[in-house]
């Protein structure tokens, strides 16, 4: 068993990604653009800084820190209305808490942003280090984040689980070194994502198979 664990938050933890994917879609009408679905696939895990160049690829001329900031306040507000744990987080959760696994949260969002969530889902106690899109240079699917979460348990990241939802966050993690565990939610894995990181369904599947030590 590996001694760390570093867990994304959004889609991962909380059931907040959604929100994200519906503002990269819908903001679209209040800037009189066509709508791009595979722009949130696009934005899924990526760094803010290079968010405006994603945008500028789909979008080209528009002003990309507006837009930017309306998907963030968008999906803000919608997540204080309702923010729910994926499936399986508390199980897993207490299970590392018993094997003194130490646990990190890597995610793009705002650091600020990662611990109101994690205080208002009542998780927040599980995590020694938290690493926010905003506290590196180059963002997921570069591997820094990861590896200075990992840094942050005074571990390498190859002493550790990666557990994520999007493409940009495999790929991190896995260039990071750590084992990394896919959990689907707004888009499923395809033949280059199967090929460097092991896919369950939720969280509690993925506690199973460490406790019987399938990965």
């Amino acid at each position: 068993m590996k001694r760390g664990a570093i867990f994304d938050m959004d889609g991962t933890l909380l059931d907040t990604e959604k929100y994200y994917s519906q503002g990269w879609i819908e903001t679209a009408d209040k800037f009189g653009v066509e709508r791009k679905p595979e722009l949130a696939l696009k934005m899924s895990g990526s760094n803010w800084a290079v968010m405006p160049d994603i945008l500028h690829k789909f979008y080209p001329g528009i002003d990309a820190d507006k837009y930017i900031e309306t998907v963030v306040n968008f999906a803000k507000s919608e997540a204080k209305k309702k923010l729910d744990l994926m499936p399986g987080v508390k199980d897993i959760l207490e299970y590392f808490n018993s094997q003194n696994i130490l646990m990190a949260v890597a995610s793009s969002s705002f650091a600020s942003t990662i611990e109101e969530n994690l205080q208002r889902s009542n998780i927040r106690q599980y995590f020694r280090s938290i690493i926010g899109g905003d506290q590196i240079k180059n963002g997921k699917p570069a591997p820094d984040i990861f590896i200075k979460a990992a840094q942050g348990l005074n571990l390498d990241a190859s002493e550790c689980y990666v557990f994520e939802d999007s493409f940009n966050g495999v790929r991190a993690g896995h260039a990071s070194g750590a084992l990394t565990i896919m959990i689907p939610d707004q888009v499923l894995p395809d033949d280059e994502i199967k090929s460097i990181c092991t896919v369950y369904d939720n969280l509690k599947l993925a506690m199973l198979a460490i406790q019987n030590n399938e990965i």
